[in-house]
C-alpha cells in the first residue's frame, strides 16, 4: 500500500508547451470577460467595489482552472532524447586543446 507521501510524489507536476499556451489563453480570456462584466455591473450600480469583487472571482476561477497541471494541459508531452555518454568526454577534450 502506498503512503501519503508516495501518493503526493506520484502526482504529475508538469505541463507541456501546448498546455502552457492553452492555460495562458484561458487565463486571459477569463480575466477579460470578468473585467468587462465587473466594469458594466460596477457602472450600473455606481459601486467600484462590485467591479473589484467580480474581477476577484474571475481571478480565483482562472487560478483554479490554469494553475494545477490538469490532464488537458499534458496531452502533447515532449519525447526527450537520451544523453550520449561521450558528450562530457568530448567537451573536456576540446577545452584542453
Amino acid at each position: 500500500m502506498l503512503s501519503v507521501v508516495d501518493k503526493i510524489k506520484s502526482l504529475p507536476v508538469h505541463m507541456d508547451f501546448d498546455g502552457q499556451r492553452k492555460a495562458e489563453r484561458i487565463f486571459q480570456t477569463i480575466i477579460l470577460i470578468f473585467a468587462g462584466i465587473g466594469l458594466v455591473v460596477g457602472y450600473i450600480f455606481q459601486q467600484f467595489s462590485f467591479t473589484v469583487y467580480i474581477l476577484g472571482v474571475g481571478f480565483l476561477l482562472s487560478c483554479i482552472l490554469t494553475l494545477p497541471p490538469w490532464p488537458m494541459y499534458r496531452q502533447k508531452s515532449l519525447q526527450w532524447q537520451k544523453p550520449r555518454e561521450d558528450t562530457a568526454d568530448s567537451s573536456k577534450a576540446k577545452k584542453k586543446k
